[in-house]
């Protein structure tokens, strides 16, 4: 029972730090240009087949550079000649922009890799064992995974509070005419914040195709989740979807581990006292519910506290 506590709260950790990875930068876009941007799972998968590609050719350490920068400029190149022009016609105009940009990276990534799982393996350096708990051995690229997260949550934090780079990031947050006076591209500011976001997700891309399965539908499947994340933790708040993610992946972590059930705690229900999709349902574990539950989370935030957690803007 220990080890099943250890583990899963080692599991969970690692999965939430890899939600903040994403969600920062679906973050700071938002703080900064008010957009929400479907395609940011896409750009996190265009990362982890770069990085699947760039490691063939180059290896794992410069990809994980590389592939971060690439995916930055065409985050980058998305603002200033997509998001910008469409800018005037209202936020309703960029969602479905970055909604068709989602499907459009889809496509490309199917035409160019295929709808099959790459062979995207974990570097040598790092395949092995950290550490045995019990009897259980913790690897190597994991630990990696969340010193790279929780860097880069500890670098966000600096550059955006201690930074001259910060301050004028902020400022153009809520005084961008201010900002413009005083010398500064706003403009500018806003395609690199893009572009730093983006960049984020890649980077979580690079690191986690390894660990996990890098197929054309992988932003698919951990897109919606995401937005629990930025939801729940509050739209445009840092420290929030750091929170959110956190216990989102506690959350889900653990119930997958979990067996209990109406039925484990109560006993069986008499088939007598009523039909058999009662009794079906009595018997769900906690495990078979562990997808829904980030949405049942979602669902009880928005209807007692919208804003989220830690979030000042109404969703």
């Amino acid at each position: 029972m220990l080890e099943l506590i250890v583990i899963s709260t080692l599991n969970g950790v690692l999965f939430g730090m890899l939600l903040f990875l994403l969600s920062s930068g679906l973050t700071i876009i938002f703080s900064m240009l008010g957009v929400l941007n479907f395609a940011h799972a896409s750009f996190y998968m265009l990362g982890a087949f770069f990085g699947f590609q760039l490691t063939r050719w180059i290896g794992f350490w410069p990809a994980l550079i590389i592939a971060p920068l690439l995916v930055g400029a065409i985050g980058m190149a998305v603002e200033r000649y997509g998001l910008r022009n469409t800018h005037k016609h209202g936020h309703v105009a960029e969602l479905l922009l970055t909604f068709g940009l989602a499907y459009i990276i889809e496509e490309i990534v199917q035409l160019i890799w295929g709808k099959g799982p790459m062979d995207y393996r974990v570097p040598a350096i790092l395949d092995f064992p950290a550490f045995t708990i019990f009897s259980t051995n913790y690897p190597a690229y994991k630990m990696f995974m969340l010193l790279i997260s929780v860097a880069i949550f500890i670098g966000l934090l600096v550059v955006l509070k201690r930074t001259r780079v910060g301050l004028i990031v902020q400022a153009a947050l809520t005084h961008p005419h201010m900002v413009g006076h005083l010398g500064h591209n706003v403009g500018q500011v806003f395609m690199l914040v893009f572009g730093v976001g983006t960049a984020l997700a890649a980077i979580a891309g690079v690191i986690a195709g390894p660990a996990l399965v890098t197929q054309s539908d992988m932003a698919m499947l951990l897109g919606p989740i995401l937005f629990v994340v930025v939801v729940v933790g509050g739209l445009g708040s840092l420290s929030g979807a750091f929170i959110a993610s956190l216990l989102i992946g506690l959350v889900q972590t653990f119930a997958v581990s979990m067996n209990g059930s109406l039925a484990s705690l109560f006993g069986p229900l008499d088939p007598s006292i009523g039909p058999s999709l009662l009794t079906d349902v009595w018997n769900v574990t906690i495990a078979q519910i562990a997808p829904i539950i980030p949405y049942l989370l979602l669902v009880l935030i928005l209807i007692v506290r919208p804003m989220g957690l830690m979030g000042t803007r109404e969703t």
